[in-house]
């Protein structure tokens, strides 16, 4: 049986599936250090099913995927595109971001693998924006064009952090003295929540004693420090701001959505939250943003469902 598989690479796990239809099966999971190269890994699975041909694949990798020679950021996997495609024995064989991957799993996410916050309404085909706090702040638009879904890849994480209000003034400043330049990604991610809480900490000169950010959220969300409460309530607000900046950028009237590890853990708190007032607080611009609706992702596969998608539109000769 000739079959198509699809894998999303990260620092320290590798998910690899199979496309059957419009569903993955036989997903699993393994550890990359436990194998020499990804090849390794991908033959192991393939292994794991010896009666199925693969013949085609998609792999979402967590690095930049600049041409034929991938090397990983945080991994020590590197790899020729051309040479693995040979190595597996396969007819084709797509490499991309692992963004990418998440952006073009958007427009076939159902209504029950992501949650909407707030109001609007998704125009079709129209243009998409995702951004995703995590270890990092990955940021990716989607537009359609007469070849399809086309991403349109850059490194949105790293735009100057814009204060709003005097919270956010305060962070602005004590990043700017410790980092010399403050980015979206020092606010929105995981170290992002303890900039915010430190930050906060220093301007009400009480001492911060959490290090990590799942303490400071896991207090919050239990409500047992109200500096840990403060810094999540100024995380999402600043995370609306910057969501309705991405919908501004590029007329995203597809719809703008949150992925990433943080955002799924505390949805209800978000939608809760001053969010979407922050998102659509643009000023003479409110009116532009405010039927633009705002999603988080809760499909924990939407990085495979996004290279299946990939891999669907850009080779149809199956």
């Amino acid at each position: 049986m000739t079959a198509k598989f699809v894998a999303d690479v990260g620092g320290t796990n590798i998910r690899i599936g199979q496309v059957d239809g419009n569903s993955l099966t036989n997903i699993e999971k393994y550890l990359c250090n436990d194998f020499p190269t990804i090849e390794d890994a991908i033959k192991h699975y393939f292994s794991q099913h010896p009666d199925v041909i693969f013949s085609y694949g998609c792999v979402a990798i967590a690095c930049p995927v600049p041409g034929d020679w991938v090397k990983m950021t945080n991994h020590t996997w590197e790899f020729s595109i051309e040479t693995l495609t040979a190595a597996l024995g396969l007819e084709w064989l797509g490499v991309i971001n692992d963004f990418t991957s998440v952006a073009h799993s958007l427009p076939v996410l159902s209504d029950d693998q992501k949650v909407q916050v707030g109001a609007g309404t998704a125009k079709a085909n129209a243009n998409i924006a995702v951004f995703g706090p995590g270890t990092g702040l990955g940021v990716d638009h989607l537009t359609m064009t007469d070849q399809g879904w086309k991403a349109l890849d850059g490194e949105g994480g790293h735009v100057d952090f814009a204060p709003q209000d005097e919270n956010d003034m305060a962070i602005w400043h004590y990043l700017k003295k410790k980092l010399g330049h403050v980015s979206a990604e020092e606010v929105l991610s995981g170290r992002g929540i303890v900039h915010i809480y430190e930050a906060l900490a220093a301007h009400r000169q009480q001492a911060a004693v959490h290090t990590e950010p799942s303490q400071i959220t896991d207090k919050a969300l239990s409500d047992d420090c109200d500096l840990c409460t403060a810094t999540l309530n100024q995380f999402c607000k600043i995370m609306g701001s910057f969501a309705g900046n991405l919908a501004l950028n590029l007329g995203t009237a597809g719809g703008v959505y949150i992925g990433g590890g943080i955002a799924a853990r505390f949805v209800d708190y978000i939608k809760a939250s001053d969010f979407r007032e922050r998102f659509e607080d643009k000023g003479r611009f409110r009116h532009y943003v405010s039927n633009i609706p705002t999603y988080i992702i809760t499909e924990a596969d939407h990085g495979l469902i996004g290279a299946a998608a990939y891999l669907e539109q850009n080779h149809k000769d199956y």
